[in-house]
């Protein structure tokens, strides 16, 4: 029982919470977008011009949600890379809930005002029955280009540039001091390699990220109508994808996440001993 409360207690931590938030946004996109988007583009929205504006109105939540996410675990590698030594007092597992919190509630709040209108009056912009346009108009689409887009990936280049200088010269200092061997400077390379292979792990899931959200804004940046056309049908799938790539980068890099998927798939996690299973 004390190693099952000790391998939950390492699973605790605030990067990993992060993820967590992360991967419930993936969650909801494959459950809930994807297939909306499916419906959307390819046949007849037979749910009504209200399931229209929920469906908007979720679509903003999430995309908000996972790009505020995206800012904190930004926020959390270069506190964790450039002042190690706050880290732990700076970035704790209560604030990361309670920021994680603000984050959803803020998307919230802030999709609300971008389909108000459409909320109030659903279908407002539909000329026939079947139709689920998601239009905004210029003013509204500037605005949230900049506060959901611009401002946010300004912050995520800037500290993943400055993690990975950081990270360099790390790097370079354990090599060239790597005859000096003690246990004390044993132990900080330890820590040192395991910052480093979290902040590598999460300038990839960064990457990607940009890779895929780019070509969605600049999109609406250039329409004002998001209409049913091939070029709009890609830059949206491209978007949701990064939805489905973010498991695969967590497979790739986090042994626990491999260990864990493989006892879920299996279904080894319904034996009454799963509990007990080493996942570290």
């Amino acid at each position: 029982m004390d190693g099952q409360d000790t391998q939950t207690g390492q699973l605790h931590t605030p990067t990993n919470i992060l993820l967590l938030s992360l991967a419930v946004s993936d969650f909801l996109v494959g459950l809930l977008l994807m297939p909306g988007e499916l419906i959307r583009k390819t046949s007849c929205w037979f749910f009504g011009d209200l399931m229209c504006s929920l469906y908007k109105y979720l679509s903003y939540i999430i995309t908000y949600a996972s790009v505020g996410v995206m800012v904190l675990i930004s926020v959390d590698r270069y506190v964790a890379i450039c002042d190690p030594l706050h880290y732990t007092s700076r970035i704790t597992v209560n604030r990361v809930k309670l920021f994680v919190c603000l984050c959803w509630l803020c998307s919230v709040c802030y999709g609300s005002l971008v389909v108000k209108d459409d909320l109030t009056q659903p279908g407002r912009y539909h000329s026939c029955y079947g139709e689920c346009l998601i239009v905004i108009d210029v003013i509204a689409g500037t605005v949230d280009l900049v506060l959901t887009f611009i401002v946010p990936v300004t912050v995520i280049v800037v500290l993943n540039m400055r993690v990975f200088a950081v990270a360099v010269s790390q790097a370079r200092a354990m090599r060239s001091h790597i005859t000096a061997v003690t246990l004390r400077l044993s132990v900080t390379q330890t820590a040192n390699k395991s910052e480093l292979k979290a902040a590598r792990t999460l300038g990839v899931l960064v990457v990607v990220f940009l890779i895929c959200f780019c070509p969605y804004y600049c999109f609406t940046l250039a329409s004002e109508n998001m209409t049913n056309s091939s070029n709009t049908f890609f830059v949206l799938f491209l978007f949701y994808f990064n939805s489905c790539l973010n498991p695969v980068i967590y497979a790739l890099f986090y042994s626990w996440f491999r260990k864990a998927v493989i006892l879920i798939v299996t279904l080894q996690i319904l034996q009454p001993g799963s509990r007990e299973a080493n996942i570290l």
